[in-house]
């Protein structure tokens, strides 16, 4: 597999199926492989669904992670990770409620637009449910499509779903 020099990535992992704060659990134990390091994690946040209606509300924690991983590769392994933990993809069925979902929201400071990837994630600006925890971690980091930090877009955002800090 090819690698890049390493860089800072960004993760959003969410649950609302299941034990939520174990399938997060089990998501950051999975991602530490080769080429990719967790670094820092946020808080857990309870957050309504976004974009369909659930039973359950969703469990979302921010991770930063070192990779020497190329996005494509990244991408693989997130999917993988989702895969092992439950998660079945349906082509075109849109939302839904998931054991485990694994975004990748900044690689370095990289625009990348492919059928299989965009990053920065094209709706991160709007989605307090994912703001929420990466300005935890990274509250400085600056979006390269949009040029404002992300403490910025969170205040900025226009979301108005419910996201809370838990612990």
């Amino acid at each position: 597999m090819d690698t890049a020099p390493p860089v800072l990535a960004f993760l959003l992992l969410g649950s609302n199926m299941g034990n939520r704060l174990r399938q997060l659990e089990l998501a950051c134990n999975m991602l530490q492989q080769p080429g990719i390091r967790v670094e820092k994690k946020s808080s857990v946040y309870e957050t309504a669904p976004w974009g369909f209606e659930a039973a359950q509300s969703f469990f979302n924690m921010a991770l930063q992670v070192r990779t020497q991983q190329l996005p494509q590769h990244l991408l693989q392994a997130a999917q993988q990770v989702e895969q092992r933990l439950g998660r079945v993809r349906v082509a075109g069925a849109g939302y839904s409620s998931r054991p485990i979902d694994v975004d990748i929201l900044f690689y370095g400071d990289e625009i990348i637009e492919t059928p299989l990837l965009s990053v920065p994630h094209p709706r991160l600006h709007v989605r307090r449910f994912a703001l929420a925890p990466l300005a935890e971690i990274a509250p400085e980091l600056v979006h390269p499509a949009l040029k404002k930090t992300v403490a910025t877009l969170l205040r900025e955002c226009g979301d108005a779903g419910s996201v809370v800090r838990l612990g």
